[in-house]
């Protein structure tokens, strides 16, 4: 009877994860089934399944500058994500693995950064683009883009650190090893699923960031600010808008495929001991 019961329970649970499943990725599926259609079948109601596809929406992505808004997004958030990852490193060693004094009040304020609305600090940030005359270009959202992922690095770069042993770091002592190398050496090769993880965050939260983008920046900017330029109202764009979502998704599903064993472990870092 319990082997049954047990056997039922396995059965509605994987319903379940499948419901839930299909549930999540169901609007994705209608987002890139709808990039195919014409327009008047996108807002057709009831809503077509069978329909006669067309390129005509990704067509005309690439006659409208998608390639310098493509290399823009890439060079900014790889360039953030980097710049993250090796300040987040050495601040995250510096409050747990050897923290200076008063670490906790440290921790605190850079979590307190991220407290207040980004709207709230826009003024002061585009006031201080213009007089650097950094606005409408690539560095400025590199500079903002780091300092938005930056508290968010330290924090999860930090409590992968807190689960490495005490032995090792005990070792490293015996072993008379500096404090560049115990870091760099040591501690960053037993974290590097934690550092895959916490990267790929970084350059999600980068490459989808519009607000920034469309209040620093015009013509060179992000493909995020790139999907506003279908935006319209009173006119059929549905499907246009579709194409240019399903295009500007395929370079953070592929970068989650390729990373997704890297990303396991690191979401998963020091939850089994």
């Amino acid at each position: 009877m319990t082997r049954r019961r047990a056997t039922v329970f396995d059965v509605m649970l994987t319903v379940l994860t499948w419901a839930g499943t299909f549930v999540m990725f169901a609007p994705i599926a209608w987002m890139i089934l709808t990039s195919f259609k014409t327009e008047q079948d996108a807002v057709s109601y009831p809503p077509k399944l069978f329909f006669t596809p067309t390129l005509d929406h990704y067509r005309r992505i690439f006659e409208n500058d998608f390639a310098a808004f493509l290399t823009t997004s890439v060079i900014v958030t790889v360039v953030s994500t980097a710049i993250v990852i090796l300040l987040a490193v050495p601040a995250a060693f510096a409050l747990t693995v050897r923290p200076v004094p008063k670490w906790r009040d440290v921790l605190f304020f850079f979590i307190s950064t991220k407290m207040m609305p980004i709207a709230a600090g826009i003024v002061p940030i585009y006031l201080v683009a213009r007089t650097f005359d950094l606005l409408n270009t690539s560095t400025v959202l590199i500079i903002v883009y780091t300092s938005m992922n930056l508290p968010l690095a330290i924090w999860m770069i930090r409590s992968f650190m807190v689960e490495i042993p005490r032995d090792v770091f005990d070792a490293v002592e015996v072993d008379g090893a500096g404090r560049v190398r115990e870091m760099v050496q040591i501690i960053v090769p037993l974290i590097k699923p934690g550092l895959a993880s916490t990267a790929l965050l970084c350059a999600i939260f980068s490459w989808n960031e519009f607000f920034l983008a469309v209040n620093l920046t015009t013509t060179v900017s992000t493909l995020p600010v790139f999907l506003q330029k279908f935006l319209s109202f009173g006119q059929l764009y549905t499907a246009q808008v579709a194409a240019v979502a399903t295009l500007i998704n395929v370079p953070v599903v592929a970068a989650g495929w390729l990373a997704q064993k890297s990303l396991t472990r690191g979401l998963t870092f020091g939850a089994v001991k």
